[in-house]
């Protein structure tokens, strides 16, 4: 059976390719395979079938696309480097790099962070999430950067899982945004739902569905035209940093699918880095605490707006 997802075009997105508004909205799948789908007569624009990946959408187009699900998910484990930040016989802190999904989904099967820790595990990793995210008790967006705890057995997945529950667990971001926030910190206190315009992405509804989302956030920087906060999640709902600053008005930069379509420094994917990770051991009962450098682009970026500061 497919998975059917119907949504329409907003005026951010007018004039862009067919293949890379789906390849935003679909981040977990590569953009080859959304091209494959386009190819196969999946992608209706309007009520038409369209294969044209170039395609350029208007404002009000309605997508509807069919992904079909393969019938069962061959997860192998692969040889890729893995920036391991601790690990002993019941966790394992992982640095996960830009550009790396967390787990396996249809059109991405290989090369995710699930990928790796299997090689790098064996079969030392919790099995509570299935097959498809063995040890994996939290994770991160494809663009994000930084640090994610892997559970090695059962035991440990449910600690950790509790602490989660609890919110316990230390989750500390950093992330550049767009315009300069007139207040020095501030919390979001909006629930999350499913937006209701567009089912792929989430956004700040109050609704039976909604679901709580809390984020507390700090100015660390400003720069004129851009802000560099730390954002502490209460809560960990999906996308939530990114939908929380979209909604005041403030999206990060380089995300594309909750701020704008022109990007500025030729970044593609929302500066945003784990940079602090701290729970209780689940055998051990000691708080432990890890820290994260921001990756090269952000780096990068941050420097280029400093320079600018000079000047």
């Amino acid at each position: 059976m497919n998975d059917k997802y119907i949504f329409s075009i907003d005026k951010e997105h007018q004039s862009t390719r067919l293949d890379l508004v789906l390849s935003l909205q679909f981040e977990e799948i590569s953009r080859s395979f959304v091209q494959k789908l386009i190819e196969s007569g999946n992608v209706k624009i309007n009520g038409e079938t369209c294969f044209v990946k170039k395609y350029k959408v208007n404002e009000g187009d309605e997508i509807e696309i069919d992904i079909p699900q393969p019938k069962e998910l061959k997860i192998e484990a692969e040889d890729i480097p893995l920036d391991i930040v601790y690990e002993d016989d019941d966790v394992l802190v992982v640095d996960k790099p830009r550009g790396m999904v967390v787990h396996p989904a249809a059109g991405n099967e290989n090369g995710t962070l699930v990928n790796a820790i299997m090689y790098h595990c064996g079969d030392r990793l919790s099995s509570i999430n299935g097959v498809i995210r063995p040890g994996i008790v939290h994770r991160i967006d494809k663009d994000t950067s930084g640090l994610l705890v892997i559970a090695k057995n059962d035991s440990a997945h449910e600690s950790l899982s509790r602490q989660l529950a609890e919110h316990t667990v230390t989750r500390r971001y950093e992330a550049l945004l767009f315009d300069n926030l007139n207040e020095d910190e501030g919390t979001i206190d909006e629930p999350l739902a499913r937006d209701p315009s567009n089912r792929l992405r989430y956004a700040v509804v109050h609704g039976k569905n909604s679901k709580r989302a809390v984020t507390h956030w700090k100015v660390l920087k400003r720069f004129g035209r851009f802000t560099l906060i730390e954002a502490r999640l209460e809560t960990g709902r999906t996308h939530q940093i990114r939908v929380h600053m979209s909604y005041i008005k403030h999206p990060l930069v380089g995300d594309m699918l909750y701020g704008p379509r022109k990007q500025p420094f030729d970044v593609s994917g929302q500066l945003l880095h784990a940079k602090k990770l701290g729970f209780i051991h689940p055998k051990t009962g000691e708080y432990m605490e890890f820290e994260s450098h921001r990756p090269e682009i952000f780096e990068r970026v941050l420097e280029k707006l400093e320079k600018a500061e000079r000047k």
